[in-house]
């Protein structure tokens, strides 16, 4: 089943609106994809969304340019903090793609997520912000903050969606929390794009699709994850979190009863 063209750019539009607003972009893809092949994955689907994240990836490097030079001459402790609040993700997220690749690709499992995320953005929204910033991070908060990115990466869990609103939990201000968020995904993206430059190289990971198509996808995905930063910047500053919470709400059930309707329909044939 070959990705074609229009097909990658469909994908890499939604992943790049979809990776830093709150709503969660594996969660997407994994809805979408079934959509555009006729209800079924296509082989190398999980690789093809790992390039589409390298785009996103350059976003943010190109977007929090100016912190992470600060971090990488001026700000040693925000390094370690980072590095230990991505262990948990290194940890969950080798172990899924070696043994559990089949889940990350659920739509029913991100249906039943996106609530979660839902819930997660109310709770951001709600609850009273603190005073501290990412600067100020203890590395116990900054685990912990770690083990949601991890957990997120089941699709339909928000990564973004959950570190914030850990963030936010743990005491940072709502922008430190979600500046946190996003340096946080750059060793979680590199490594899993790392690890699937690997399986290429070892020839684990097919693509039905054109090296040139996928390029195309990842600069697409980079170009709309680039405004994608911008307006969710907008937003946090206009408090308006919640407006994400509801959309993953109405998506998580139109998901989950979309999925479930075949069953329910096959059991009452059963029955009768």
């Amino acid at each position: 089943m070959e990705l074609e063209l229009w097909k990658v750019l469909v994908l890499a539009v939604v992943q790049g609106i979809t990776e830093f607003l709150p709503i969660s972009s594996d969660g997407h893809l994994a809805v979408v994809m079934p959509l555009l092949f006729g209800g079924k994955t296509p082989a190398g689907a999980l690789g093809m969304t790992i390039v589409l994240h390298m785009g996103t990836l350059l976003s943010i490097i190109i977007y929090y340019r100016r912190r992470i030079l600060e971090l990488l001459l001026l700000d040693r402790w925000t390094i370690v903090a980072i590095c230990i609040a991505t262990i948990p993700a290194v940890v969950i997220g080798f172990t899924l793609k070696k043994w559990g690749e089949a889940i990350l690709e659920s739509p029913l499992l991100a249906g039943f997520m996106l609530p979660v995320t839902g819930l997660a953005m109310l709770f951001a929204h709600y609850h009273k912000p603190g005073k501290a910033e990412y600067q100020d991070l203890t590395l116990g908060r900054a685990w912990w903050i770690g083990v949601c990115q991890a957990l997120a990466i089941l699709p339909g869990l928000s990564r973004s969606g959950s570190t914030i609103a850990c963030g936010v939990g743990v005491g940072l201000t709502r922008p430190s929390a979600a500046t946190f968020s996003f340096l946080l995904a750059i060793p979680a993206l590199a490594g899993a794009g790392l690890l699937e430059c690997i399986d290429i190289y070892r020839g684990k990971q097919q693509f039905d699709s054109p090296l040139s198509h996928l390029i195309i996808g990842a600069v697409v995905s980079f170009v709309v994850g680039m405004f994608a930063l911008s307006w969710l910047t907008r937003w946090l500053e206009r408090g308006k979190l919640h407006y994400f919470a509801y959309y993953c709400f109405a998506l998580g059930a139109v998901v989950i009863a979309w999925q479930l309707w075949p069953m329910v329909a096959t059991a009452e044939v059963a029955t009768r």
